[in-house]
């Protein structure tokens, strides 16, 4: 049996919560990320609902597959969804500097005509 102690950081319902784990692998069972979501019953399979959606688990912020390796030390985490997609939040925000860039050019316009007395 391999042991390995891992920090699991769970930010899928509301504040970020972060426990220290030891994981016990099974002699000849490499240790993945995989069977470390096994071994912490988050789920049973790559195909389990729980996690099934893509991005939704990591290591120190980075995205990981089922079958990437995990270390002594690693921080696992666990993502909530998005609420919007930021290439969405991206198009507004853009488009809300521009309408405020061209109410500002027309209210300068306006105030220039206004300024002129025949």
């Amino acid at each position: 049996m391999t042991s390995i102690k891992i920090f699991l950081c769970d930010a899928r319902l509301g504040e970020p919560t972060l426990i220290e784990k030891t994981l016990n692998f099974p002699a000849g069972t490499p240790a993945t990320v995989g069977q470390a979501l096994k071994l912490l019953d988050i789920a049973s399979s790559a195909e389990d609902l729980a996690i099934a959606r893509k991005g939704c688990f990591g290591v120190f912020g980075k995205r990981k597959e089922w079958d990437s390796p995990i270390y002594e030390g690693d921080r696992l985490e666990l993502y909530s969804e998005l609420l919007i997609d930021p290439m969405e939040a991206r198009r507004k925000k853009a488009n809300k500097n521009l309408d405020a860039k061209l109410q500002a050019k027309a209210a300068g316009r306006k105030g220039r005509f206004l300024s002129k007395k025949p």
